[in-house]
Parts: C-alpha cells; sequence; structure tokens
C-alpha cells in the first residue's frame, strides 16, 4: 500500500469528513436530537483517535493545541462554556455522537444479531428499536475507511493517541 503524502491524507479526511456530515444531519433532522452547541455528556477525557485523525487535527488546529487544554475530567478540547474549540475539524466519533448506532455483534462463530443504541439523552424521544435500519448510522463501513488510512500512513504499528495528548507540552520554566 503506498504511503499517502500528508496533503493527500488531509483531502482524504475532509472528504470523509464531508460525507459522515451529510449522512449523519439526514439522519438527525428528522428525530429532532438534542445533540446542540455545549452538550457536553460525550465529552469524555478518554476519546482516542487515529494516526491519521490526529494528523488533521494537529495540521487544522495548532494554535489550539499550543494553548491549555480544558482541565482532567472532560475532553482536553472543550472551552471554558463546554464549546468544543476543534469543531470543524473534530474527529469521526464526535461528528456522529447522538445519533441513533446499530452494528452487528456476534454470538458465536455461526450467529450475529443487531445491536443498537443512541445518546440516552436523546432515547426518549427515539423509539430505537422501531426505526429502520436506514434511520441509523452503521458501525463498521466508515471505521474500517479510517482504519485503511491510519494503515497507508507508513509500515509502523499503528495506536491511538489520546486527545489530550495532541496538546504541546508548555515550559514551566
Amino acid at each position: 500500500m503506498p504511503t499517502l503524502t500528508p496533503a493527500q491524507l488531509l483531502d482524504i479526511l475532509e472528504h470523509l469528513y464531508q460525507q459522515v456530515d451529510s449522512h449523519a444531519a439526514a439522519l438527525a433532522q428528522p428525530l429532532d436530537l438534542e445533540c446542540r452547541a455545549g452538550c457536553t455528556p460525550c465529552c469524555v477525557d478518554d476519546l482516542r483517535v487515529g494516526p491519521a485523525e490526529a494528523s488533521f487535527i494537529r495540521a487544522h488546529a495548532a494554535p489550539i493545541l499550543a494553548a491549555t487544554p480544558h482541565p482532567p475530567g472532560a475532553c482536553a478540547m472543550l472551552d471554558d462554556q463546554g464549546h468544543c474549540r476543534i469543531y470543524p475539524w473534530r474527529p469521526y466519533v464526535c461528528r456522529t455522537q447522538g445519533l441513533p448506532l446499530r452494528w452487528l455483534e456476534e454470538e458465536d462463530d455461526t450467529t450475529c444479531h443487531e445491536a443498537r443504541d443512541i445518546c440516552p439523552l436523546n432515547a426518549p424521544t427515539v423509539d430505537l428499536l422501531n426505526l429502520p435500519a436506514t434511520a441509523c448510522w452503521p458501525i463498521g463501513p466508515m471505521e474500517q475507511k479510517l482504519a485503511h488510512l491510519d494503515r497507508s500512513l507508513d509500515d509502523n504499528p499503528r495506536e491511538r493517541t489520546a486527545l489530550r495528548d495532541l496538546f504541546t507540552p508548555t515550559s514551566t520554566t
């Protein structure tokens, strides 16, 4: 697999995020989901991204990453009012939070079933079990594309990075 240049990676991720955002908006609109600016229960401190998304955030948010992260306990990318400082460049997982999700879970070697989940803040307004499959975000296909991007960066093993670890350490002297 050929190694991507940084510019190619940024272009591919920008296009991928446009697809995600378009599909996510189409799913969210008829459901009147509660996710809005300042809604932060899913903005937790242990969110991790793969190398491709980490590179994307570093390339677009260098001034933010040179500032002080939000205190531990919530996502490092939040500002003092609970708004995402990297919203235009946020990772995939943040782009699909709150949506009704569906995926296949293996029960054993020959059997699997569809599982679903939704943000508990949205659950009272959404009949998750009776939603058509097309009204849920499918877990799997986009994650595979991101994993493929991670593998295309180079031949080294790939680890996920905590968003907090993207911040540039500041000198205390």
